[in-house]
């Protein structure tokens, strides 16, 4: 720290003993982990995107606790968004890699899904316990941790929130009303479509959906409009030029048919979603090369820890106690044991080996990207790769191409990612709980604690949603998870398209160049059409807000409007797929209203989220999450 630079002094004093990890925040926490976590993995199977659940948590617990109890601290409702992100990391690591054991025809229980995800999570957050003291602290002036920040200074600035909190209720009723009316009454068709018959068959498609709306809405214009280029590009070049100098009848790897007789979805399927994964890579890999040597000191600094982990340091200060290095070793080696030798999991004691090196760095790493770039724009799908990546091509060298191998990868994938996600939560977490004062420990014990339930219910989500939507469809399309399996499965077997993987990179590169964000663009390339768009509305609406009304009042009513949308459409979603199951409802019925009646109605709705965000007016400037 610069001479001239004051010491830190958190919101609550070191020295203030202030109730915290209390059994209502717990409590709290975890029925809005539940929420999250359900509501994250419809997104992430349908979108491939989850949302931060750390801001809408934190104004609905100061919200919901003023109602309820009297002197609730500050520290409570920290305790509560902590617990509640818990849910958002770990459905944005199960639902972007189990899906993948489904396409190969290795469905795990729902017992295994809540083994690997809880134990991957807990590995996560012990893993990030010693890179806390730099990261946090040490780097505190360097590393701005934006959601964290924002997260800490709302809850400074909560003393309204009790009836902004309402907002999140109005956006749930709203999108449930809306799906009640496309879903179950069959009013509007959820994805119309119109094909440019002049343009090659060129098609333009939009999902009706509240969440995807609410999604647009949260991660902004700016993220929108580069998936948008990227799904532009993909839908209304790639595809056109592969159809224009496709021609003959002999079918091009890795497709089985002709291009003249494929459709634009089977062709984006068969040829452009291998040059998304390029991109992809690329820029996992370009993010790495770029914080290099803050991870190399990162590393360094928490091996130096972990080698005196039984020396128990004392006299600390209580914003500065962690849960015991001795325990976080003795956890660790518990869950890598236990990942060895759980009776049915297809890892050997390499596979693990490997997990523990590729895991600890690129904890270190995602808790590095999320400081400076925020979870928003974290590539964890670029980190999981590499990890799968690095694994296969080291199989293939051993001659390890048996199927049992393609399947012990793919799990270890699951655990890397599903750590990856939670140490990035954890970080931003501990940036918001060091900023006002919170005690770490309390808010890592949080988080363990916080892993239980949301593990649970995420393996009965994803039957509940697989069961209805089909896993793999266009409904439902599982974009990571299916980008997982394919390079798995193209790696070991030697049937990866390197060309388009080719391609894909070089498009990385020349982004890269540009200066222009690669992975909200390739993600772009790798979604259906339909996805981008709807989601390019919401930046929309969230531009208009921003020129209108700057004002806190007007964002926070904008991010809780957004995040009851995602929620209700969620929770009606997973209500349907059930209804779907039991027989009550038909897989597909055809819509009583024509598609532009669907496309007005949507343009309604986002019209009065609109007004409804603008209604009222404050002038508190809002802190700043982009």
């Amino acid at each position: 720290m610069p001479d001239n630079e004051p010491p830190f002094e958190p919101h609550i004093s070191a020295k203030s003993n202030i109730k915290e990890f209390s059994i209502r925040a717990t409590i709290l926490g975890m029925i809005f982990g539940f929420f999250f976590a359900v509501a994250n993995a419809y997104l992430g199977l349908k979108i491939g995107q989850t949302i931060s659940a750390s801001i809408p948590a934190a104004i609905l617990s100061m919200g919901l606790m003023k109602i309820f109890f009297r002197n609730t601290t500050i520290l409570e409702h920290n305790i509560v968004q902590t617990i509640a992100t818990v849910g958002e990391g770990l459905a944005a690591g199960v639902v972007f890699t189990i899906p993948a054991l489904f396409f190969l025809g290795e469905a795990p229980t729902v017992g295994r899904i809540f083994l690997l995800s809880s134990l991957g999570g807990i590995l996560g957050i012990l893993f990030m316990i010693p890179m806390r003291r730099f990261i946090i602290v040490d780097e505190h002036r360097k590393l701005p941790f934006p959601e964290g920040t924002a997260c800490a200074e709302i809850l400074k600035a909560g003393e309204q929130c009790s009836k902004s909190a309402i907002m999140a209720l109005w956006g749930m009723i709203g999108a449930s009303i809306y799906k009640i009316g496309s879903s179950i009454f069959f009013l509007c068709k959820e994805t119309p479509t119109w094909t440019c018959k002049f343009f090659h068959n060129a098609q333009f498609s939009i999902d009706t959906s509240p969440a995807l709306l609410g999604v647009g809405y949260i991660i902004g214009p700016r993220i929108c409009t580069l998936m948008f280029a990227g799904g532009a590009m993909a839908w209304w070049m790639i595809i056109p030029l592969i159809k224009v100098f496709g021609l003959g009848n002999t079918a091009i790897f890795p497709a089985t048919a002709s291009i003249p007789i494929l459709s634009s979805s089977e062709i984006w399927s068969s040829y452009v979603r291998y040059i998304g994964a390029g991109t992809v890579a690329i820029g996992g890999v370009l993010s790495l090369f770029r914080i290099a040597p803050l991870l190399y000191k990162t590393i360094r600094v928490s091996l130096k820890e972990l080698v005196g982990g039984f020396n128990a340091r004392k006299d600390l200060e209580r914003t500065d106690k962690d849960i015991s290095m001795a325990w976080l070793i003795l956890g660790s080696i518990a869950v890598i044991l236990t990942l060895w030798l759980f009776p049915g999991l297809p890892m050997n004691f390499f596979t693990i080996l490997l997990l523990t090196v590729l895991g600890f760095f690129f904890v270190a790493v995602t808790s590095l990207t999320v400081g400076l770039v925020g979870s928003s724009s974290n590539p964890v799908s670029g980190m999981t790769i590499t990890t799968l990546l690095i694994t296969c091509v080291v199989f293939v060298m051993l001659g390890w191409t048996e199927r049992i191998y393609l399947i012990s990868a793919i799990t270890m994938g699951c655990v890397a990612c599903v750590a990856i996600c939670l140490a990035g939560a954890t970080s931003q977490d501990l940036k918001t709980g060091f900023l006002l004062g919170a005690t770490p420990r309390s808010q890592q014990l949080a988080e363990i604690v916080g892993v239980i339930i949301p593990s649970l219910a995420l393996g009965y989500t994803i039957y509940i949603l697989s069961s209805a939507y089909q896993i793999g469809s266009d409904r439902m399309p599982a974009p990571q998870a299916m980008l997982m399996s394919i390079i798995a499965n193209g790696v070991i077997n030697g049937q990866l398209p390197y060309s388009l993987v080719i391609i894909g990179i070089i498009i990385g590169l020349i982004m890269a160049m540009l200066r222009i964000p690669i992975l909200p663009f390739a993600l772009g390339l790798y979604l259906p059409f339909s996805l981008t768009s709807t989601m390019m509305v919401g930046g929309i609406v969230r531009e208009i807000v921003n020129r209108k009304n700057s004002s806190e009042g007007a964002q926070e009513r904008g991010i809780l409007l957004s995040s009851g949308l995602v929620g209700g459409d969620a929770i009606m979603g997973v209500v349907v797929a059930l209804l779907t199951i039991l027989g009550i409802l038909p897989q597909d019925h055809p819509a009583f209203f024509p598609d532009w009646v669907s496309l007005s109605s949507f343009i309604s709705l986002a019209l009065i989220v609109t007004f409804v965000i603008l209604y009222k007016q404050t002038n508190r400037p809002y802190p700043k999450t982009e």
